[in-house]
């Protein structure tokens, strides 16, 4: 497997994120969804990791937005079928270790109620709750998550 930084404008990787569209939809209502999209993705402020598998196609991707204050992360996903290798791990630490090199101290995320197994690797990764931030609105469907840069795995 490989992971780079990569343009998310590219087939297989839209398919990802459309993939992890139509998981996250029925979960929550349309106001409850704060995905963002492909030219979202593509700013400058944003690092969008791909993994690949030994036969270079997309398996799992995520990205941080490199904000003045923190690093937000968003879109993190890994197929279904490659998903208890590992995968997810390795693109956030990958990612953080790029934001942090960027000068990035604090990484947050919003993640919803309806997603136990992301909360649990979240929290298995450093991430602790905290009081919403940014934009986003009080929402009761929403989770909070923070994790220090030098708060290492």
């Amino acid at each position: 497997m490989q992971i780079a930084i990569e343009n998310p404008a590219q087939p297989d990787v839209i398919q990802l994120i459309d993939d992890l569209d139509a998981y996250q939809k029925p979960l929550y209502p349309p106001e409850a969804h704060y995905g963002i999209d492909i030219a979202a993705l593509s700013a400058a402020n944003v690092l969008f990791a791909v993994a690949r598998d030994e036969a270079s196609s997309a398996i799992g991707c995520a990205a941080i937005v490199i904000e003045p204050e923190y690093g937000e992360l968003k879109r993190m996903y890994v197929r279904t079928e490659n998903r208890g290798q590992g995968i997810a791990g390795k693109l956030l630490a990958f990612l953080e270790d790029e934001a942090t090199a960027r000068g990035c101290a604090i990484f947050r995320l919003e993640t919803g109620v309806s997603q136990p197994e992301a909360l649990s690797f979240y929290a298995r990764s450093g991430y602790a709750r905290r009081e919403r931030f940014g934009r986003y609105p009080d929402d009761p469907l929403s989770v909070f998550m923070q994790k220090d840069a030098g708060r290492r795995r």
